[in-house]
């Protein structure tokens, strides 16, 4: 993904980081609405047998979006987006910029050729656990307001802003409430990592090889689609557990959120939010890929001039 067949990187760590961090931050700029969608919708719980309000609140991706938008205002769209800034800076940077040296460390530096698959999966694997384990806060803080709805009148905010959730949960909860959710944050980020992180290494690695392919846009296009496909598949079930912890207080541990979900509103619901995942999965790693490959080319350029 990162550096060429042999997963040798041409740029500093630096340079990946840098450029990491930036592609994140404006894929993350591009699509967060649809996270917010998908945070709503897989916060919601099941309507109660003769409840007087029987139907949902959200229902599908574009309805959720059209429901926030008209009783909270189209700003609403982009709640979290402050700390969703300050996760990708951390996390997008890490989880990126350590995968070619974790990846080199895996296969030892006189391997020749192609990396193995499975060193790519582990790879992303441990860049994704290390990279959310230190930015969960951010996460936490990301996922709490963007599971605030519109509130009735008179009633308050739980938080006026990013650092004021960051003070408040500190203050109110402790400092190690900033790490709620971490075991399956950590299940989740890291699954994803390396759903996405490998299948776009390999998808590309393999379109590379079939000829008249180049190292071009529809080559990351069409690896970046495949990344956020195998994602969404793979890591729907952690990521609808982590945004319920962090949303809801309600559950003790990572078991009880999975078995209180699995009972009280199915298997499904562990599915809930796919369509808007994979189109917030599927379009932030189109962007995010397609950005990077551009930073990187600007990075490598500056440091080849500056030799």
């Amino acid at each position: 993904m990162v550096a060429d067949s042999k997963g040798k990187s041409d740029i500093s760590f630096a340079g990946t980081f840098a450029s990491s961090a930036f592609a994140a931050c404006f894929a993350e700029i591009c699509t967060i609405p649809l996270d917010t969608a998908k945070v709503r919708l897989q916060l919601q719980k099941k309507a109660v047998a003769g409840d007087a309000v029987a139907l949902p609140k959200y229902r599908g991706m574009l309805g959720t979006v059209a429901t926030i938008g008209r009783e909270e205002g189209a700003a609403a769209l982009w709640k979290g987006i402050i700390p969703g800034l300050h996760r990708q800076c951390i996390y997008g940077g890490l989880r990126i910029g350590l995968y070619d040296p974790v990846k080199n460390f895996y296969v030892g530096k006189d391997h020749v050729g192609d990396v193995p698959l499975s060193k790519k999966i582990l790879a992303a694997l441990t860049t994704g656990a290390l990279g959310i384990a230190i930015a969960n806060p951010t996460d936490l803080v990301k996922v709490r307001l963007q599971a605030e709805g519109k509130l009735p009148a008179g009633v308050p905010r739980r938080y006026t802003g990013a650092l004021n959730a960051y003070s408040t949960i500190v203050r109110q909860e402790g400092i190690g409430a900033l790490w709620t959710g971490i075991g399956p944050n950590i299940m989740r980020n890291a699954i994803i990592n390396a759903a996405e992180l490998a299948s776009y290494d390999q998808v590309k690695q393999t379109i590379l090889k079939i000829p008249g392919f180049t190292d071009n846009v529809v080559t990351h296009l069409i690896s970046g689609l495949g990344a956020g496909f195998f994602a969404v598949c793979i890591g729907s079930p952690v990521d609808v557990v982590k945004s319920r912890m962090m949303g809801d207080a309600a559950y003790k541990s990572t078991l009880d959120c999975f078995i209180k979900t699995l009972k009280n509103d199915g298997p499904l619901a562990f599915y809930k939010g796919f369509i808007p995942n994979f189109g917030r999965l599927g379009s932030w790693n189109v962007i995010m890929f397609l950005t990077l490959e551009q930073a990187k080319n600007v990075v490598r350029k500056l440091e080849s001039s500056g030799a």
